[in-house]
C-alpha cells in the first residue's frame, strides 16, 4: 500500500524539523565566534553586540522567506510544531513566576505563561482541525 499524501507531508515535516533543530543548536556558538572575530579583526571598532544584532535581523529575513516557501500542505503542521517551541517560554515564565525578584517579574512571567499556553494549545487545536479535514467522512 502506497503512503498517503498526508503521510509523505508529515515525513517531510519531521525531516525539516530535525534540520531546523540541528541548525538552531549551532547558532549561539557561531554568533559568538563571528562577533568575537569581527571585534578582533576591526581592532575593537565593531562591537560584538552590533554584530549579533545584525545576525538577528538577518535571521528574521531568512525565517520569513523559509516560512513563505513552505508548501500549503505543510504550512499548518509546521506552524503547529513551531508553536510547541513555546514550551521553552513556559519554562522561563515559570522561573520568572517562581523566583520572585520583584512584583513586575512575577507579573510579566504570568503574562508570558498565559500567552505561551494559548500559543501551544492553539497550535495543537489547529493541527487537529487540519488533520480532521483529511479523514474520510462517515456516512
Amino acid at each position: 500500500m502506497e503512503p498517503s499524501t498526508l503521510d509523505k507531508a508529515l515525513e517531510q515535516l519531521d525531516q525539516a524539523a530535525a534540520a531546523v533543530r540541528n541548525a538552531v543548536e549551532h547558532v549561539p556558538a557561531v554568533a559568538d565566534a563571528a562577533g568575537g572575530t569581527a571585534h578582533a579583526l576591526s581592532g575593537g571598532a565593531i562591537d560584538p553586540f552590533v554584530f549579533r544584532f545584525a545576525i538577528f535581523i538577518l535571521a528574521i529575513f531568512v525565517g520569513y522567506y523559509v516560512v513563505w516557501s513552505v508548501t500549503p500542505a505543510l504550512h499548518t503542521p509546521l506552524m503547529a510544531v513551531t508553536n510547541a517551541i513555546s514550551s521553552v517560554i513556559v519554562v522561563g515564565a515559570l522561573l520568572a513566576v517562581g523566583i520572585s525578584v520583584s512584583g513586575a517579574a512575577t507579573g510579566f512571567g504570568f503574562v508570558a505563561l498565559m500567552l505561551a499556553a494559548v500559543n501551544i494549545f492553539g497550535g495543537f487545536l489547529v493541527t487537529q482541525r487540519m488533520l480532521a479535514m483529511y479523514k474520510k467522512k462517515e456516512k
